[in-house]
């Protein structure tokens, strides 16, 4: 990280200084080298010995959390010539941002975000692991609200910006499609003059000074176990990482850097993970989000994979979707049911939606009772699609699924 002096840290709450200038910023005791400010946040302060022990040059305990991270990660940005790509969407902003990554790191010094670093503890220490020599960093920004993304993208100040998509999440909170677009737009408003906002084809951009770059539908074309998007092979087969790599693809040329010709993508954990199970099987792991559209999409991804193995999907809530989310889940079991899954498994109390869609299946409350349902669900043989909302921990499913023993 660039150097802050610990004079930074007055009037933000209760420090322990023990250098002059700390060089990284940490909000986990256990990941302190030598140099770092530890920044106690929540339970943190219980873990202030233990940061010092690890060599931390000080820490905080913070008055205002949100507030202390911004400031310091505002510093460390104000220090750096870096030019900032911050993306956000409904869905795919973190395959997006991985994607862009391994697009830019053969060019130009880049720093992206950790898996999902998206919120007011993530975008503040992204940039705390700004260089001075960093030419690219990758941000991507989470929406809980109207307010939050302009929020982030004051302290983060990008110049440009991604909108992967707008589909129906967090409606509970904004209400309906428009209030997703009118969250997400906040990103393109916080764009400085000239700055470039890489957009949907339909998405509202009422600015003129800025460019604007549209997105229609990614065609690609499959070459083995690669996917080739505009000139580039990449090492993914699912079609719905063809948009994120289009997106991606023209923030890389915004950034001005060349496109390689061949890019293997490093994606996030549960997002897609594919393994092998017992009699010729497959498990894809997509445990880690799931909406309306991605659900749709990876049971399609499910139908493409299996070929002639039996479809079996292990599907939890898709949270979030406030008055309209039992309409939703009844949608992806239709969905389920044309795209030929054989038997479904619904976790969680709205996921009963999921079986009133005329798919054959059955339902479990939780992750724990769905547990105790793997080795009567799956057979061997079988193509197993694994997917929820985060908050359902079906990524215990998965792993339980790798460790059945060869039947």
């Amino acid at each position: 990280m660039i150097g802050l002096e610990s004079t930074l840290l007055e009037g933000l709450g209760r420090a322990e200084i023990r250098a002059d200038q700390f060089d990284g910023v940490q909000v986990d005791s256990r990941r302190i080298v030598a140099g770092d400010l530890f920044v106690a946040v929540a339970d943190g302060v219980d873990f202030l010995e233990d940061a010092f022990a690890n060599g931390a040059a000080a820490t905080l305990v913070p008055d205002d959390a949100f507030a202390a991270l911004a400031r310091i990660g505002g510093a460390v940005r104000d220090r750096s010539s870096a030019r900032v790509v911050a993306i956000t969407g409904s869905m795919g902003k973190t395959s997006t941002k991985d994607i862009l990554a391994a697009l830019c790191t053969p060019a130009a010094r880049t720093i992206a975000a950790e898996s999902s670093y998206n919120n007011e503890i993530g975008v503040p220490l992204t940039l705390c692991r700004l260089e001075e020599d960093t030419e690219v960093c990758i941000l991507e920004l989470a929406m809980r609200g109207f307010g939050q993304i302009a929020e982030l993208a004051a302290i983060a100040r990008p110049e440009i910006g991604a909108v992967t998509n707008v589909g129906p999440v967090h409606l509970e909170l904004v209400d309906s499609l428009e209030g997703v677009a009118r969250a997400k737009g906040e990103l393109i408003e916080a764009l400085p003059p000239f700055g470039t906002a890489i957009v949907p084809s339909d998405f509202p951009v009422a600015r003129d000074d800025i460019d604007v770059v549209r997105i229609g539908k990614a065609v690609a074309e499959r070459v083995n176990h690669y996917t080739v998007v505009g000139g580039v092979r990449f090492n993914f087969t699912a079609q719905h990482q063809v948009q994120n790599a289009a997106t991606a693809l023209a923030a890389l040329d915004a950034l001005g850097l060349p496109r390689p010709q061949t890019v293997e993508v490093d994606f996030a954990r549960w997002r897609g993970e594919e393994d092998d199970l017992p009699g010729g099987g497959l498990l894809i792991n997509d445990a880690y989000n799931a909406n309306p559209v991605s659900m749709r999409a990876a049971l399609a991804y499910l139908a493409e994979r299996a070929g002639a193995r039996r479809r079996v999907a292990i599907l939890g809530d898709m949270a979030e979707l406030g008055r309209t989310g039992p309409e939703y889940h009844r949608e992806v079991g239709e969905a389920a049911a044309e795209l030929g899954v054989d038997e479904l498994l619904a976790v969680g109390e709205l996921s009963r939606g999921y079986l009133e869609g005329g798919v054959s299946g059955r339902w479990v409350a939780n992750v724990h009772d769905a547990l105790r349902q793997v080795d009567e669900l799956v057979r061997p043989g079988d193509a197993v699609l694994v997917k929820a909302s985060r908050a359902v921990g079906l990524e215990a499913v998965a792993e339980a699924l790798t460790k059945i023993p060869t039947r």
